[in-house]
């Protein structure tokens, strides 16, 4: 094999990874409501836990003088906020990295914005988080954004959550209001689906329970927050999964050798077993587990290899290959999860740009089914979404894609939506579930509907319908005399007509919902529902917008 082959594993595949090493190794994120001291409490942690170095107090010192909210103390949330316009603001914008050891854990700390409009890049970091800490301000109690963020850390599946109940000392120090506190909290987490937490009283600003034992808190008995970490197991995706590795490259060095690089999605696979090539549903063998140190006997989960098949199959970048056990599909409809990060607004008919791994795919949203109200922590029935808001969705695909629920896969079930003009990232989704039986061109999201009114009312009533479905981002179309002049030159009643119906089909197969707004006697024989001045009123949209 020539050392291009070995090279071409993204990155070269290790030796099966140490469990001990594995276990050690924790990602944790820090989230809750502006100002609740996040980057404070990172901060601190870092400095207590002596992964400051000389100079980095040196910088510190003179930055806290300049830029610092602390008065004359040190301000430890400067380590994380590196950003001039975070320093000047004293909030946090970009998602910070920061790395540390103990003697028992290395850790990969992500502080995230707790601003309503950075909501996307809090998305990102607690992506990959075993850990969340959030944060609450023990003057102001559960915010909305604590509800938003608690909600995006279950979405996420994160397994260990730790409630840091701050600033304690402006309460007193006072245990009545921590109990009150995390009564609040349970309450938020039994209706979003948390299952348990950690609650620990901190002062961030002086290091009480960060790492170090607070006499002022005597009254609390549990762990400090290095030691909540310490006790956390990281994330351990279900192993009923079944093997799934997406085929990132294929490698043809030479006619002799072709390999398939990719990083195993879940489960384990060794030569011999028997696979299946999705989407196209071909069996194969493996024969081999390629690596730069040499064949490996076995591949699990985490590790990127090349893998060889015993069968020459068309296998290629995009595809996935999976074990007799595995839980991934091939489907085009789906429901799902999304962080709405777009300025403009989510509504059922819309066309996007779906991407997951190494595939991206024409989707349409056809139906909002909830989304998560950050006032109550509860669901609620929604026609549109706007910026940062978490919805569940129905999504239709135009070609199949190999797709895995989040809960039992996070690189075969989360994904991204594109806006297919600009290339922006609309929104970060989660696969809840999918239905193999729909066929995808079952539904589009768009709708027909033809104007109920006399000649003089119709194209008022037609441009307030237009008006309507615009500002909820659909994709309209207007069919009237004008629009259909070329069409209908050579024909008239029934003919008139049938052309009409196929012209608003097609459209509507397309995606695109039309309103027609043709001769009144000609409407019986019109597809679609009818609209009626009624109809068109603000508060009866929701009941004739699919």
């Amino acid at each position: 094999m020539t050392a291009l082959a070995t090279r071409l594993a993204d990155p070269p595949a290790p030796p099966l990874p140490d469990a001990e090493e594995t276990r050690r190794m924790l990602r944790l994120i820090a989230c809750g409501s502006v100002d609740d001291g996040k980057s404070t409490l990172l901060g601190r942690l870092l400095y207590d836990g002596q992964a400051v170095f000389i100079d980095q107090l040196a910088t510190l010192s003179s930055d806290s003088r300049r830029f610092g909210t602390a008065g004359d103390e040190t301000d430890f949330a400067l380590l994380l906020d590196g950003l001039e316009a975070e320093r000047e603001q004293g909030i946090t914008i970009d998602v910070a990295y920061r790395y540390f050891s103990t003697p028992t854990r290395k850790v990969i700390i992500a502080d995230t914005p707790g601003h309503e409009q950075y909501t996307r890049n809090m998305v990102t970091g607690a992506s990959t988080a075993d850990l969340a800490i959030v944060l609450i301000d023990a003057t102001q109690g559960v915010l909305r954004q604590t509800r938003r963020h608690s909600e995006i850390v279950r979405l996420l599946g994160i397994p260990n959550i730790v409630v840091a109940i701050n600033k304690m000392d402006l309460v007193d120090f006072d245990s009545a209001v921590f109990d009150r506190l995390v009564a609040d909290y349970r309450e938020l987490a039994g209706s979003i689906g948390i299952a348990q937490f950690t609650a620990i009283p901190i002062v961030a600003r002086d290091g009480d329970h960060i790492v170090k034992r607070s006499e002022r808190l005597g009254w609390y008995t549990g762990p400090t927050v290095l030691e909540a970490l310490e006790a956390a197991e990281p994330r351990d995706w279900p192993a009923d999964a079944g093997f799934a590795m997406p085929v990132q490259f294929v490698s043809r060095p030479d006619h002799r050798f072709r390999g398939y690089a990719g990083r195993v999605a879940g489960g384990r696979i060794a030569p011999g077993d028997a696979v299946r090539i999705l989407p196209s549903g071909i069996t194969a063998h493996i024969d081999r587990i390629v690596t730069p140190e040499g064949d490996l006997s076995a591949a699990i989960a985490g590790q990127s290899a090349m893998i060889t098949l015993a069968e020459r199959v068309d296998c290629a970048r995009g595809d996935v290959i999976v074990g007799a056990e595995s839980t991934a599909v091939a489907a085009s409809v789906l429901e799902a999860t999304l962080v709405w990060f777009g300025t403009r607004v989510l509504a059922p008919g819309q066309r996007y740009l779906l991407k997951l791994g190494a595939r991206t795919v024409p989707a349409r949203v056809t139906e909002l089914l909830s989304a998560f109200d950050p006032e109550t922590g509860d669901k609620r029935a929604v026609a549109t979404a706007g910026l940062n808001d978490i919805v569940t969705v129905r999504l239709v695909l135009e070609q199949p894609l190999v797709l895995d629920r989040y809960a039992a896969s996070r690189m075969l079930g989360a994904f991204i939506l594109i806006d297919p003009s600009s290339n922006a990232t609309l929104a970060g989704g989660m696969v809840e579930s999918i239905d193999q039986a729909a066929r995808p061109d079952q539904s589009t999201g768009a709708s027909i509907h033809w104007i109920d009114a006399d000649a003089a009312t119709k194209p008022l009533l037609a441009a307030k319908a237009l008006r309507l479905l615009r500002a909820q981002g659909r994709p309209v179309c207007l069919l009237d005399e004008a629009a259909l002049g070329e069409l209908n030159a050579n024909a008239a009643g029934a003919e008139s007509t049938r052309r009409a119906n196929a012209v608003a089909n097609l459209m509507r197969n397309a995606g695109i919902t039309v309103v027609i707004a043709l001769a009144a006697e000609a409407h019986l024989a019109f597809a679609g529902t009818p609209l009626t001045a009624a109809d068109l009123e603000e508060s009866q949209i929701g009941n004739w917008v699919i």
